[in-house]
């Protein structure tokens, strides 16, 4: 078991104590008492209680259980006289008063980045097929085709994720392994899943061959392996027949519909194609200059085949993306584009799981037609169970609307979905916004604190940090985490976010500017 508190990670398998990255010292008794407080921190503790877990019934004086207590207040920067984690309370005993996140299952790691570590214990395996596609090798002469075989892989792991016989773990984790060596096994022990898809792409001319091997990660053992050679402009039939082939190995008596619905042909322009993996890579990248570029080859991709549905869908997102990161120039004039590029895709497709997605997320958070958007992206969710991404906007759109357990059962499908997603911080800060609507605000302090972890300054979840413990009481807490909400956006006020237009519902936003004010937050 794995829990967390403040800028502590407290590991009872490694019996290790942390602090953000760093490993803090304590003596067994010390770690022993540390855990039987937090594990027993909705009671108060007795002494009786402590002996008998800690010393096995063996007498010990009231000086050796303070020593014992100091230092454990001592090892989590707490003190006797502050008490803000461990709480004497006087002729009974002691509590644990933080607010703790129990993770029975990996956690991502303390970053700086964004990036997400690796999970260092097993998630359980699903009850259908699991699998897992790495990264191909791009074996072309240019290395500048890494786009390509990335964008194979995206699409064999799409026509994948179509079975509903099978669990998918999402391209967004998967890819977090690019470059590196990696043990299968391990790969499958910090994904959760029982198979594991590897290979290579070489395109040379108009000659595409892909490789690939299926091993069972559970025991290391080869299951299939085979090679697709093809002319460039047969590329969909092979991708077709890579997952085919895969599903066929992995479910010998999955449905004949089940194989048919992995197969797809986007577009007949091939040109069109690569200039839309191209704008894809541009996406993935996740920077303003990334995001020009996409926008820019979205426009010649559409140009060369008019009809290519994904390419708009794919315009709309990066649009989705340019707002939420605050990129935006002439918002009225993206949101005019947004919503041509979004009507056009639905107008040619209304059946691909990632059109419906992509065009969900636009609609809902960039044109605020949050029930349409809604609509889309469940839509999305019922054609492709496995569509990460479409549960990450589902959670956002479910809570814009006000379903709060709608959106807490999306993001943990997300997070199950796709264990080292960059975007974890996300999810964990809608999970936040979840709790504190609904009044769990030590839940929503414990899925801000994480978030916060992930990603230091996303300021959602500091909104929530900040309003958990002005709504909890915690004043002292509630003004510190103000403050550091503030330094990040000097320009905030109450007021700013009252008018600011909102997904959130005025009733929700109204419980987010009371927390405000009492947290000292300027009008």
């Amino acid at each position: 078991m794995r829990y967390f508190f403040e800028d502590y990670s407290f590991d009872t398998e490694k019996r290790e104590l942390r602090r953000r990255s760093e490993i803090v010292p304590t003596t067994p008794q010390v770690f022993d008492l540390l855990e039987y407080l937090i594990r027993n921190r909705d009671r108060v503790v007795s002494k009786d209680d402590l002996v008998t877990s800690i010393w096995n019934g063996r007498a010990i004086s009231d000086a050796a259980l303070t020593t014992r207590l100091n230092a454990a207040r001592t090892a989590i920067g707490d003190s006797g006289g502050e008490q803000r984690l461990i709480k004497t309370l006087p002729r009974k005993g002691l509590r644990f008063v933080g607010s703790v996140s129990e993770v029975p299952e990996p956690i991502y790691g303390a970053v700086t980045d964004g990036s997400v570590e690796s999970p260092e214990a097993s998630l359980a395996l699903p009850d259908k097929p699991s699998l897992a596609v790495l990264p191909f090798a791009n074996l072309s002469l240019d290395p500048d085709q890494d786009y390509f075989a990335d964008g194979m892989v995206e699409d064999i792991i799409t026509g994948l994720s179509r079975s509903k016989s099978l669990f998918v773990i999402a391209r967004q984790s998967t890819f977090t392994y690019k470059g590196k060596a990696t043990d299968v096994q391990k790969v499958g022990r910090e994904l959760g899943v029982r198979y594991v898809l590897e290979g290579s792409v070489r395109k040379e001319g108009n000659r595409v061959r892909i490789s690939g091997q299926l091993i069972d990660a559970t025991t290391g053992l080869h299951l299939w392996a085979d090679r697709f050679d093809s002319q460039l402009e047969d590329v969909f039939d092979l991708q077709d027949r890579v997952a085919c082939s895969v599903i066929g190995a992995i479910s010998p008596r999955v449905e004949r519909a089940e194989i048919e619905r992995a197969k797809r042909k986007p577009t007949e322009s091939l040109t069109a194609y690569d200039y839309y993996l191209r704008a894809l890579s541009c996406n993935y990248r996740n920077t303003r200059a990334g995001n020009d570029e996409g926008l820019k080859l979205i426009k010649v991709a559409s140009s060369i085949d008019p009809e290519f549905a994904a390419t708009y869908a794919l315009g709309a997102n990066l649009h989705a993306q340019r707002k939420a990161c605050g990129w935006s120039i002439d918002p009225a004039l993206e949101r005019a584009e947004a919503s041509q590029l979004a009507n056009r895709a639905i107008e040619l497709d209304r059946d691909d799981p990632l059109v419906l997605a992509m065009v969900g997320d636009a609609l809902a958070y960039v044109l605020g037609k949050v029930e349409e958007g809604t609509d889309l992206i469940l839509r999305a969710i019922e054609l492709d169970p496995n569509h990460a991404n479409a549960r990450l906007w589902g959670g956002w759109a479910h809570l814009w609307l006000g379903d709060g357990d709608a959106a807490v059962q999306q993001f943990q499908d997300m997070l199950r979905l796709s264990p080292l997603d960059p975007r974890a911080y996300s999810a964990h800060s809608g999970l936040g916004f979840a709790h504190f609507f609904a009044g769990r605000h030590d839940d929503a302090l414990a899925s801000a604190t994480i978030a916060i972890r992930l990603q230091p300054s996303f300021l959602g979840a500091h909104y929530i940090r900040t309003a958990s413990h002005a709504m909890s009481g915690r004043l002292e807490d509630a003004q510190a985490a103000c403050a550091a909400l503030m330094q990040l956006s000097p320009a905030l006020c109450v007021s700013l976010i009252e008018r600011r237009p909102r997904p959130f519902r005025k009733a929700d936003v109204e419980k987010l500017t009371q927390a405000f004010r009492i947290a000292g937050m300027p009008d």
